[in-house]
């Protein structure tokens, strides 16, 4: 979500500023064809006016008007200079606001109608935009004859006052921008949320899936979201039942290949020999194989299980009880203790598997007591531990007992399978066994497994 609001946020600003400098600049073209426009009507107006009353002298008569040009270095002047012969000089005609300063323009660049259009530095630094024109006026010589004289006619203005008006304009659209950016933002980020909000919704239901808190999305999803969410409570359904096959495949196997190799073990028993001997030992050595690696497929098949969710409380009683039933001659005190409403995330059968190996073990060296507890750990996960008060196991024995068919003890019933199998299937799940000298004297077995909420 954040790397869409940002794109969003960041395509929708950079359109903005984009948009700002376009509109500043079609703002500052408009002042500037304006004081332009403000400068040819000026011109106008003197052009209109002008009259020769004496060779090289240019008389108003009034006509023209204009307090901005009255009041001294007010920004705005006008300046008429006669065009005479090499060597004559006469000062121009300024207006009263130049006073006794005179405007020299920079740059001229032609315009139409036969005009000059450039800039000056005028009185007081002033940065004047400066419009030149040639004009021909009839007048007499000082004979009394008829002649016309060009004059070179000047309008000025000081372009502070529109720098000013564009820079208020660009500080309004600053602010303006920043404010619409704001609330574009902040629209932006609403309509994200409010968008993903049905795709949120999804994703907190396929959560509750694989916690172990639903089996299939439920709930009521948009129109644009409910193909989706059909399709993946499908797609669970489908992996249900696939698992449910291999599970089914996988009992089947055991079945066909135990019943032969039990036949194969008695006939052994009851014929002596080498060969019996023979026999007999590579019948122990497949039922171990065929133990492990259907314990490990029927794990793995678990795992493909969205929504599974298992109560600790009742598989710990429940194996404890029978446990305890299975070795009448030791009198065990088996203690389960477990965190109320502790889950395991996975198959009931996998955890039976685990726990019902670590407590079997503890059974079988046990002296008289066997402590079992769960309880919830950081990061979603619980402990199950299993300790007894037996001889317990030396750290290099720890190692080796964790071996797959290793037997410390040949005394002792078991195919030496029972902590791998924990092993391989609490790592299919993520988890860890762990072996360690338990409080009650003994070995204790901890498994470290996922927790469903």
């Amino acid at each position: 979500m954040f790397r869409l609001i940002a794109g969003a946020v960041v395509g929708s600003i950079l359109l903005l500023v984009v948009g700002g400098f376009v509109l500043s600049g079609i703002f500052r073209s408009t002042v500037q064809a304006g004081f332009d426009d403000q400068l040819s009507f000026d011109m106008d107006g003197l052009i209109a006016a002008a009259e020769t009353d004496a060779p090289d002298h240019v008389a108003l008569e009034g006509r023209f008007v204009d307090p901005r040009f009255e009041r001294i270095f007010s920004g705005w002047y006008w300046q008429i200079v006669p065009e005479r012969e090499a060597g004559a000089e006469e000062p121009p005609q300024v207006s009263r606001s130049l006073w006794d300063q005179t405007v020299a323009p920079l740059d001229l660049v032609r315009g139409p109608n036969n005009t000059l259009w450039g800039y000056a530095v005028g009185p007081d630094q002033q940065q004047l935009r400066v419009l030149t024109r040639r004009i021909a006026l009839p007048g007499t010589t000082t004979d009394g004859a008829q002649e016309t004289r060009l004059f070179q006619f000047l309008v000025a203005g000081d372009l502070t006052e529109a720098e000013a008006d564009i820079a208020r304009f660009n500080q309004i659209l600053f602010w303006s921008f920043g404010a619409f950016s704001l609330g574009l933002i902040a629209a932006t980020v609403l309509q994200v949320r409010i968008g993903l909000r049905p795709l949120r919704r999804v994703s907190e239901a396929l959560g509750r899936i694989r916690e172990g808190r639903a089996r299939q999305l439920e709930g009521e999803f948009p129109a644009e979201i409910a193909p989706l969410a059909a399709e993946l409570n499908g797609l669970i359904a489908h992996s249900a039942e696939v698992v449910g096959r291999a599970r089914s495949h996988v009992a089947n196997l055991a079945h066909f290949l135990k019943t032969p190799l039990t036949v194969l073990a008695n006939e052994a028993a009851s014929t002596p020999g080498p060969l019996a001997d023979t026999v007999s030992r590579q019948v122990t050595s497949m039922r171990r194989q065929v133990d492990h690696y259907l314990a490990r497929a029927r794990a793995a098949g678990a795992l493909d299980v969205l929504g599974s969710r298992t109560e600790v409380t009742p598989v710990l009683g429940d194996l404890a009880r029978v446990l305890k039933k299975m070795h009448p001659d030791k009198n065990l005190s088996i203690a389960v203790t477990v965190s109320p409403g502790l889950a395991f995330r996975g198959e009931r059968e996998d955890l039976e598997e685990m726990a019902g190996n670590l407590i079997d073990n503890a059974c079988k060296w046990a002296h008289a007591e066997i402590a079992v507890e769960a309880g919830p750990l950081d990061g979603g996960r619980f402990f199950l531990s299993v300790g007894d008060d037996g001889v317990g196991l030396q750290p290099g024995e720890r190692v080796r007992a964790m071996e797959r068919g290793e037997r410390l003890d040949e005394s002792v019933p078991g195919s030496g399978l029972g902590l791998a199998i924990v092993r391989d299937i609490a790592k299919l799940y993520g988890g860890t066994i762990t072996l360690a000298a338990a409080a009650l004297g003994g070995l204790e077995a901890r498994l470290e497994l996922p927790r469903a909420q």
